[in-house]
């Protein structure tokens, strides 16, 4: 049976448009995958080059092993990025060891100035915790462009460091050198001040972020030896160990500094007790900060411990006339001078 010109023509229009969308499909994937082929590599080398500025920072040498083990990259994968970035004069790779160029230097720099950009942007404008900071910094820093850090720069006020207190480099990559020192390093009878806390490892951070320890934070050594360190800060007594303690950055206080042990948590005002509000704790950020102070927690501020819940929290604080109900963890970033 010889079929109906029209119905044999629609039918060969219809094959052809299946035909030619199925190509259309496959070079749209292909596409795709060359893109996300590209996304992938710029992601690696961007996680390489940074690693290599931190080694180079610390003055230590980076390795093909070492490098594959602090990335968690199969050293067979790893191979091939390394060889196409010394292609690329990012790096120079000698004796097995693998040094930063000057370009390569400053392309690092980029990606540590916009991560610290984006965790100073997490910590002053969300209300997502310390702890997921770091993470997602780790993924917007290969998005951002060089002129959105800028903007971004601006826009959160010029900042010379991120919210752990290490340096944002600036456009053209100077770096503010710091000379903090180790916690663990102090001795018995020392005064210091909190000017750095490593995110890394996490677990360390973890165990940080459990201690309600923060920059800006005063603290006096009252115990230390061979394994541990004890101190007292915010009229709370800590014991970190040397591991743990060498994660904290610090200052000495100078002889004009006075470690003041009077400064406690409201937290730790009972029922009944008085005191009068000397600060709001750095630790407390943006809209949280507005806030409290908004409630009258500030400066020069009587305050009394009205009521207590069964649980222990949340408490209810009488400030300028108003009863302020607060939980043990937003009433520690209050601090305060008990009052006899």
């Amino acid at each position: 049976m010889i079929p109906n010109p029209v119905t044999a023509l629609l039918i060969f229009a219809g094959l052809t448009l299946i035909t030619l969308t199925i190509i259309w499909i496959m070079k749209t994937d292909t596409w795709k995958l060359k893109f996300r082929s590209k996304d992938i590599l710029k992601t690696k080398i961007e996680d390489i080059l940074k690693q290599l500025y931190h080694v180079e920072y610390g003055g230590k040498r980076a390795t093909l092993n070492a490098m594959a083990g602090a990335l968690k990259i199969e050293y067979s994968k790893l191979v091939p990025v390394i060889e196409y970035m010394a292609g690329s004069e990012l790096i120079n790779v000698k004796e097995n060891a693998i040094i930063l160029t000057e370009e390569g230097r400053d392309y690092a720099l980029k990606i540590i100035r916009i991560h610290r950009l984006w965790e100073k942007y997490l910590s002053e404008k969300t209300g997502i915790h310390k702890s997921e900071w770091h993470q997602r910094a780790e993924k917007m820093e290969h998005t951002l462009t060089n002129e959105e850090a800028e903007l971004l720069y601006r826009q959160l006020g010029s900042p010379r460091f991120d919210p752990h207190g290490d340096p944002i480099p600036t456009k053209t990559g100077d770096i503010i050198q710091t000379h903090n020192q180790p916690l663990c390093s102090l001795k018995v009878g020392d005064s210091a001040k909190i000017m750095h806390i490593e995110d890394e490892p996490a677990v360390i951070y973890k165990q940080l972020i459990k201690e309600k320890l923060h920059i800006g934070q005063y603290l006096k050594v009252i115990k230390s030896s061979e394994n541990n360190v004890t101190f007292i800060s915010e009229g709370n007594q800590h014991k970190l160990s040397h591991i743990v303690a060498s994660n904290i950055g610090v200052r000495t206080l100078s002889e004009e500094e006075v470690f003041e042990k009077e400064k406690v948590r409201l937290s730790a005002l009972d029922k009944g007790e008085k005191a009068i509000v000397v600060g709001i704790s750095k630790e407390c950020r943006g809209a949280n900060r507005r806030r409290l102070m908004d409630f009258g927690f500030i400066n020069g501020a009587e305050i009394v411990t009205e009521m207590k819940s069964p649980s222990g929290e949340p408490k209810a604080y009488l400030i300028k006339n108003t009863l302020i109900a607060l939980r043990d963890d937003q009433a520690d970033l209050i601090l305060i001078e008990k009052v006899a």
